[in-house]
């Protein structure tokens, strides 16, 4: 399932790692404002609301979403549910790069699901990508520095995230495999809705079992609803689109190495907060992740 990559449909697998990188560090900003599912649930909600008029073709009768229930269940619950709640858990305890560089572990867990569960043949030259572009991840980590990975401690955070990581690949190979009605496949609005509408119930039962063991206190301000706003539009909405169109394209093995983007776009993010300049090692890092990329594409 690994297919020809054009320029066109690199493009479109790196538009949702930036997003990504970006609802990372937004994620771990608000953490003291609304907690995790809650915030999960409460960006959810906002592109269902986006999404009901563009996609309303899945609400008419004959587009199986309802009867297809348990595929677009299993969507929701993979890549809406447990994935996003996950990882904003995770930033509750760990930083956007340390999230975003664990789930770098994508293109493994990728090859392991798909050899596993969907008899997708493994070839070395995924392997050999895979490993450059986890040498492109290490380099970031350790900035430069090979001496600073013996530093390197999991925190609760990072072992969500590996569960997330692990959710977001049987997501992605779920969703290559054709048994939605074509209508509504071509539909990108409507198929994403299908999920979406799945996933916020999904959300809103973890939502309730976080309010149930310690409440809710959201601290609302301008800044939180404008946060909201980024989550649900850019990393959900355009971001999932972007994801389901490329994966069409060069299929889930190949685009998983695009994850690995994310952490060197955090990195660049965070620098810019903090108003530091790029690296050398930053650019290193791009070279092998690119260089993953190219060698599993051949």
């Amino acid at each position: 399932m690994n297919r020809k990559l054009t320029l066109s449909t690199a493009l479109l697998l790196t538009v949702p790692p930036l997003l990504w990188a970006g609802n990372a560090i937004v994620g771990r900003m608000v953490r003291d404002a609304v907690p995790p599912m809650t915030l999960n649930f409460l960006r959810w909600s906002i592109a269902l609301v986006v999404l009901l008029p563009l996609g309303r073709a899945a609400l008419k009768p004959g587009s199986t979403v309802l009867s297809n229930w348990r595929r677009y269940s299993m969507l929701g619950l993979l890549g809406v549910g447990l994935y996003n709640s996950l990882q904003y858990l995770a930033l509750q305890s760990s930083t956007p790069i340390n999230v975003t560089l664990v789930a770098s572990g994508m293109p493994v867990w990728m090859l392991l699901v798909g050899k596993l569960f969907y008899k997708a043949p493994v070839k070395r030259k995924q392997v050999l990508g895979a490993l450059l572009s986890i040498a492109g991840v290490l380099v970031v980590l350790c900035r430069g520095d090979v001496a600073q990975l013996a530093a390197l401690r999991l925190v609760p955070g990072d072992l969500y995230m590996i569960l997330a990581t692990i959710a977001w690949s049987f997501y992605s190979w779920m969703l290559m495999q054709q048994r939605d009605l074509p209508a509504l496949r071509a539909d990108w609005a409507a198929f994403l809705l299908a999920q979406v509408g799945y996933g916020v119930l999904w959300s809103a039962a973890l939502s309730g079992a976080e309010w149930a063991v310690k409440g809710v206190d959201v601290a609302w301000s301008w800044p939180l609803a404008a946060a909201l706003l980024y989550v649900a539009i850019g990393p959900a909405i355009l971001a999932m689109r972007c994801w389901g169109a490329g994966l069409q394209k060069a299929g889930p093995t190949l685009g998983s190495f695009f994850i690995n983007l994310t952490p060197l776009f955090t990195a660049l993010l965070s620098s810019a907060f903090l108003g530091e300049a790029p690296h050398l090692y930053h650019a290193l890092a791009f070279g092998l992740i690119v260089g993953g990329i190219a060698v599993s594409a051949r």
